[in-house]
Parts: structure tokens; C-alpha cells; sequence
């Protein structure tokens, strides 16, 4: 038994994942590129390997013949009978190649030959590692700057966190560890080239997936991420469990669970809605924080028109634009919203909208709100999550317009307001 090799081939596969085969392989080969080296030719070399007790030897088989005119392939029968005497002419003979007598240069190849193949092991190895996690979340440790980019160390590899994929205003510490998106793994003559993320809107999917286990055994399912990294992003869920609460399920007791993302994203804000199979449904809860009177949706176009209370109209568009833009994003529908003002002067609302929905008596729009509401701290200080139903219970009136699914009619209560 080859105690030593034994040990050697042990130690590269508990440490580096280097299958024993696989070295065994490189072994042989680099005896037989040995043999060539040293003889000139290796086609009649044979290498036996006892793979369980790693034992092996090397023969050269030559011919047996009353003169030698190649020493190499050829044998003469005085000398086979040496080896063994039952040859006879035109037999072939297996002589042993001593590799001990293996000159400088042969066992040098030899050498190169199996340390080569244990770094492309070990460069296979790394790259089916992180191959495997390719569209999920790693771990890293922040290592240095290098220029505007990140180097992060995954473990057994390293990434770099281009300016690109960067949250503007996020700024690292060196040691720090930060989740981060594995987008794509590349396998290079240098090694696996791995590119990450932390602005990918996946990256907050599989961090809600490591948080909630509804989200990780598939009872809730999250629909579509619209997201403006380090600022705002809204998801819609929906529970295939008509017992569990979707939005519940993912903003967790006193909030734990989406804080534990928001803190993670660093002091992210996002808004979850419910999922609605009805565009013009998904469209309003979409737009929340901001209550809508009516949406009319075409699927075939992927257009909205939304109309929503004069007061509320800032807080739906949202500040820079923000609000409506992550809605048409989620949602995949052209938004186009208008004020209850705008409506009735367009004719989309008839003159007299004010006094059907009792604009004078005590339910209603009251008018009062346009000149008190102030943008940045209605949509800044609000919740950093939002159930999308929340619209509907705000109002205490829910009407369908016509026969028509898609249009929905919403009336406010003076004292929500």
C-alpha cells in the first residue's frame, strides 16, 4: 500500500473537493508524458493503478524479436526470457519502467502536469460552487476599494461590486458583511468571475424568501418587484392559502420581518400590496398610499386611466414622480392619473360628479384637503410598508361602475380624510 500518496489525495479531498479519481487520472497521465519524455514515445506504456490501496506500476510492452532494431518497442528473446521464460519470438513481453530512472526534465513535466490539473480541479470546483447559487444571495465580506468598484470576498472566491450595481449613497467598511445578488458566473482561464448585485429588485425576493417562510414554501408567492434601489420599492403578493394574509405574512409581528429586510437594504422603504388578478384592482392598491376614485384598465393595451381626488393627486404621482412610476412598473400598465378636477373637465366625470357623490351633505369629498396636504410628509412619513387593501378600508363606500369589471368607483369618508 502507497501509504504516502494515500494520505496526499486524502488531504486535496477533504480540503480543495478534488475527487480521488480524478487526481488518480492525472497521475497516470503524467507517468505515461514522463515515459514519452524520457523513451521518445509513449504508445506502448501502460499504467496499472490499484485505485483502493494506491499502488502502481508501469510496463512498457515490447516485442519480442531475434534482433532489436528499436529499443524502445522492440525486445530480444535472450532478454525476455529474463522476465519471463515461457516468451517465444513474436510474443509480447511486458519489461517495468522504473520511474526512479526518470530523467530531471521528465519528472519536472511530471510534476507541472499534476499540479496543473489540481488547479483546473480546483477552479471547476469553486466555479460549480457559486454556478449553484448564480440568481441567489451570498454573504461577503467587504475586503477593499478598488477605484469606484467593491471587492468582496465570497469565501473561496472573490467578486467585485461594480460602480453600476452599486446603491448610490451606500458606503462600506472594509470587513463589513453585506447580502448581496449573485446576477451571473462566468468561468474564466483565471477562475470563475462572479458579478453581484445590490441594486437588482431580486435581491429583496430572496431576502423576503430567507425571512418569511410562507414566501419560502410557496404559500405566498411574491407576483412582481418594482424597485428604485435605496429609495423605494413595492411588491405584490398573493397567498395560494385563503387562510393566510399575504401582506401579513411578509410585514411579520410588530413589523419584524420586513424590518429585518429594510434594514438590510439600508433603510429601504417598501410598500406591499395585495396581487389582483383584476388589473384595475392590481392598478389601485398599486398606487397606494394614495386613494383612487376609479380606474379604467386595457388589458389589451396595457393602458390606465386613473382618477383619484384632487387632494390626493400629488400623493399618487409621488415625490419626483416616484409613486406612479414603481406602479406602472409593478403593475406593467401605462398609468395616465388625473385629478377629480381634470376628469370633469375632460368629460370623463359628469359636471355634476360633486353633488351625486354628496359633495354638500355629510359623506364625501369635502374640498378641504388640497390646501393643508403637503407632499413630502404624507408619502415620507408614512408607513414603510402598506397593505394594499388599506385603500378600501379608508372608504366607507364601494360601488361598481356599469357591468364592467374593470372599472371600480370609490367614495371617501370625511371623517378618514
Amino acid at each position: 500500500m502507497n501509504t504516502e500518496l494515500m494520505e496526499a489525495l486524502t488531504i486535496l479531498e477533504k480540503e480543495k473537493n478534488i475527487s480521488r479519481d480524478v487526481m488518480m487520472d492525472a497521475i497516470e497521465n503524467s507517468l505515461i508524458s514522463a515515459c514519452k519524455n524520457h523513451f521518445g514515445t509513449a504508445e506502448n506504456i501502460k499504467v496499472i493503478m490499484n485505485r483502493e490501496t494506491c499502488d502502481y506500476a508501469v510496463y512498457a510492452e515490447k516485442e519480442v524479436v531475434e534482433e532489436v532494431m528499436d529499443p524502445a518497442l522492440e525486445i530480444s528473446l535472450e532478454d525476455a526470457e529474463k522476465l519471463d521464460s515461457s516468451l517465444h519470438l513474436g510474443d509480447v513481453c511486458q519489461v517495468p519502467v522504473k520511474s526512479k530512472e526518470f530523467g530531471r526534465i521528465a519528472t519536472q513535466n511530471a510534476k507541472n502536469l499534476i499540479l496543473q490539473k489540481i488547479r483546473e480541479e480546483e477552479r471547476k470546483v469553486v466555479f460549480d460552487q457559486y454556478f449553484e447559487k448564480e440568481k441567489d444571495i451570498v454573504t461577503g465580506i467587504v475586503q477593499r476599494y478598488v477605484g469606484k468598484n467593491i471587492s468582496i470576498n465570497l469565501g473561496r472566491a472573490d467578486a467585485m461590486l461594480t460602480e453600476n450595481e452599486q446603491v448610490k449613497g451606500e458606503v462600506f467598511k472594509p470587513t463589513e458583511r453585506i447580502k448581496l445578488y449573485v446576477v451571473e458566473v462566468k468561468n474564466t482561464p483565471k477562475g470563475p468571475k462572479i458579478l453581484v448585485s445590490r441594486t437588482h429588485p431580486e435581491l429583496v425576493k430572496r431576502l423576503f424568501e430567507a425571512e418569511v417562510a410562507e414566501v419560502r414554501d410557496g404559500t405566498v408567492e411574491i407576483k412582481s418587484i418594482a424597485r428604485e434601489a435605496g429609495s423605494r420599492t413595492k411588491m405584490a403578493v398573493w397567498s395560494n392559502d385563503p387562510n393566510v394574509d399575504p401582506v401579513g405574512a411578509c410585514v411579520g409581528m410588530n413589523g419584524a420581518r420586513v424590518n429585518a429586510v429594510v434594514n438590510e437594504l439600508r433603510g429601504e422603504k417598501i410598500d406591499i400590496i395585495n396581487w389582483d388578478e383584476n388589473p384595475a384592482l392590481l392598478i389601485e392598491n398599486a398606487l397606494s398610499p394614495a386613494k383612487v376614485i376609479s380606474v379604467m384598465a386595457d388589458p389589451e393595451e396595457k393602458i390606465a386611466s386613473v382618477i383619484v381626488p384632487d387632494y390626493q393627486l400629488s400623493l399618487a404621482i409621488g415625490k419626483e414622480g416616484q409613486n406612479a412610476r414603481l406602479a406602472a412598473r409593478l403593475t406593467g400598465y401605462k398609468i395616465d392619473i388625473k385629478s377629480e378636477t381634470q376628469a370633469i373637465e375632460s368629460g370623463e366625470l359628469p359636471e355634476n360628479y360633486m353633488e351625486q357623490m354628496g359633495l354638500m351633505g355629510e359623506e364625501g369629498y369635502t374640498g378641504d384637503f388640497e390646501e393643508s396636504y403637503d407632499e413630502d410628509e404624507a408619502y415620507d412619513d408614512g408607513a414603510e410598508y402598506t397593505d394594499g387593501d388599506g385603500a378600501d378600508e379608508s372608504y366607507n363606500y364601494d360601488d361598481e361602475a356599469g357591468e364592467d369589471d374593470e372599472i371600480r368607483f370609490t367614495e371617501t369618508d370625511e371623517d378618514n380624510n
